[in-house]
């Protein structure tokens, strides 16, 4: 991203959707938590430079479409259920868990601080539903865009997994 950002690669990591690249492998990253589940941990967003807010977020939409068409792909946030939105060979899910289980999670598996864990997880909802608004005007969650919402705190990550290999594998895909 920043390569073809032409920005350096703290200022891209900086100005993304506040969150790391997830899902790299379905299976393997809900296994370790869904996208609900992560929370950013880095610092505070710094002033907003909107000529690199725009140039990043036409990078990561140019990503998003060039790994959509050569085929199969997992993309998570970024606002891709927005920009993959009337794609036919796309699938829409959206993983929720109640808050004390994504504190639990946050707080054991990515080493957040029990004390500061619900401010973060606030922000990050906050940063992901704002990214999403502004850039696509859309509420990230309305859940009427999405294919499937699946409760990763009841069905636990491999079944979570699981029930997105069968929906893909029903599909044809």
């Amino acid at each position: 991203m920043a390569r073809l950002a032409g920005l350096p690669k703290d200022e891209v990591a900086r100005r993304e959707e506040r969150t790391p690249g997830l899902l790299e492998r379905l299976a393997r990253t809900l296994a370790v938590a869904s996208p609900e589940m992560f929370i950013a941990t880095g610092e505070h967003p710094l002033p907003v430079d909107t000529a690199e807010e725009e140039t990043v977020v036409k990078t990561t939409e140019r990503v998003i479409e060039e790994a959509a068409s050569e085929g199969r792909v997992i993309l998570v946030g970024r606002g891709a259920q927005a920009l993959l939105a009337t794609r036919r060979n796309a699938l829409h899910v959206y993983v929720v868990a109640s808050p004390p289980f994504r504190k639990k999670v946050a707080v054991e598996r990515l080493g957040v601080s029990p004390a500061e864990v619900e401010k973060l997880i606030q922000e990050t909802d906050h940063q992901r539903d704002e990214y999403v608004k502004s850039h696509y005007g859309r509420d990230r969650q309305d859940l009427s865009q999405y294919d499937l919402v699946l409760n990763a705190e009841r069905l636990g990550f491999e079944g979570a997994a699981d029930i997105i290999a069968g929906e893909v594998k029903r599909r044809g895909w």
